[in-house]
């Protein structure tokens, strides 16, 4: 059994209940959604249920409103989007006429404002909260400082040196945390193991779960088109070049594979950033497989094939390492709410990462799989800063984050860190 580790989003979680009446654990298969529900449910009391056993999802979807009535509250229902529109018409029905706060709690496996069959959006009455797999923090248990990088690069009061390690790490320990990734049952597996769990993971997803998010279509391109993906983590998602290399027509791949795929988390993407709100529409976002771990199995590239010189996916599989943490601190909601975003230019300069606070603040965030870092690293954050500067933005910080172990001042506003500084609590 997987030992229990504290949660980030268990504060979220709580906080979320004391605001709304309807609060909601997103995120994919084998995150610790169940795990977290059942652990908040002891602490308030009330019902906890699962709609993943056959007998209550009949009863469920045999009559919703009797079927809420049958439970006191709170209520937490567990892959609640199986029972689709009808349950949730039936607890906007109960939170209409009740206003309390905290009164459900539903988790699911699928990106509820995504799900096809389900067209009750709970507008007003809902609080969704996103359960990623372990960060790097809540697998080695670090405690809440951890996994806070993002949201110190916005305080300016903050310090971003660390609680360093009693050994820094090295290039093989960075290369096992990008495959081992951060689902919960994988973490203390082998590698060997960690492969034929990978492989079984997939299965599930694709066979049952897609089906059923994509009200029974058939599906027998999602593995060559995760394959596709999985090659491209980290690049842009232009829809006619996927198309040519899955051999998927493009109106199917733009309305529902690549739609699927997000909703069902196995992918996540990045818009484009622009002080121009019309160009970001237009622009490509930067489209990862939303588990670095998922995406090397996906590739077949072990840690010793990254740790090989010249490795052709050390690069993109590192990014979507740095990536994948930011977006889980990111949904940990601090004050300010952070955006993440990426940034490309005409001539193709690019910053792999721009997060926006909501108060129009911006810092930039460059990956480097390399052990050492010189001024050619920060050119495009040098560009970007001056940008932001000249048109009167707030460019807070520019970061680069390297497989190195010192953390080093570039000047004004540029700092290059260690790639551990995601994770490690900062010093006090």
């Amino acid at each position: 059994m997987t030992a229990l580790r504290e949660r980030h989003a268990e504060a979220v979680v709580a906080t979320a209940l004391r605001e709304s009446r309807v609060v909601i654990i997103n995120g994919p298969r084998q995150a610790g959604k169940t795990t977290l529900s059942r652990l908040v449910q002891r602490s308030r009391g009330g019902a906890w249920v699962s709609l993943d056993s056959p007998e209550v999802l009949h009863a469920c979807v045999a009559d919703p409103p009797g079927f809420l009535a049958a439970y006191p509250r709170p209520l937490f229902i567990d892959e609640f989007q199986r029972a689709g529109d009808a349950l949730v018409r039936a607890i906007k029905v109960e939170v209409d006429r009740d206003s309390s706060r905290g009164q459900f709690l539903l988790s699911g496996s699928s990106r509820f404002l995504t799900i096809a069959t389900i067209s009750e959006s709970l507008a007003g009455r809902v609080q969704i909260v996103d359960l990623w797999p372990f960060t790097q923090g809540e697998a080695e248990q670090l405690g809440p400082q951890a996994d806070t990088l993002l949201s110190r690069l916005f305080d300016d009061t903050a310090r971003l040196a660390v609680q360093l390690p009693e050994a820094p790490l090295d290039r093989a320990s960075y290369l096992d945390r990008i495959c081992r990734g951060g689902y919960p049952e994988v973490h203390a597996l082998p590698a060997p193991a960690r492969r034929h769990w990978f492989d079984g993971y997939l299965r599930t997803v694709m066979q049952r779960d897609a089906p059923a998010v994509a009200r029974g279509r058939h599906l027998a391109e999602l593995p060559r088109l995760a394959r596709v993906l999985g090659a491209r983590t980290g690049q842009e998602l232009i829809v006619d070049h996927i198309a040519r290399e899955s051999g998927i027509e493009r109106t199917v791949l733009a309305r529902t594979y690549l739609p699927l795929l997000e909703t069902l988390y196995l992918t996540l993407s990045l818009p484009a950033w622009s002080r121009n709100f019309t160009t970001r529409a237009v622009r490509h976002p930067k489209t990862y497989i939303g588990d670095p771990g998922l995406a090397a199995r996906i590739l077949g590239v072990s840690a010793e094939a990254l740790g090989r010189p010249g490795s052709p996916a050390l690069g993109a599989l590192l990014e979507t390492f740095v990536v994948t943490e930011l977006v889980r601190q990111a949904a940990r909601r601090g004050e300010p709410g952070i955006s993440l975003f990426h940034y490309r230019t005409k001539d193709q300069a690019e910053v792999d990462v721009v997060a926006e606070a909501d108060d129009g603040r911006m810092a930039a965030i460059e990956v480097k799989a390399s052990r050492t870092v010189g001024q050619d690293a920060f050119r495009v954050l040098h560009t970007l800063r001056s940008q932001v500067d000249r048109a009167g933005g707030q460019f807070v910080r520019g970061v680069v984050l390297y497989l190195g172990n010192d953390a080093l001042s570039f000047g004004d506003r540029l700092t290059a860190l260690p790639v551990s500084h995601l994770w490690l609590p900062p010093s006090s």
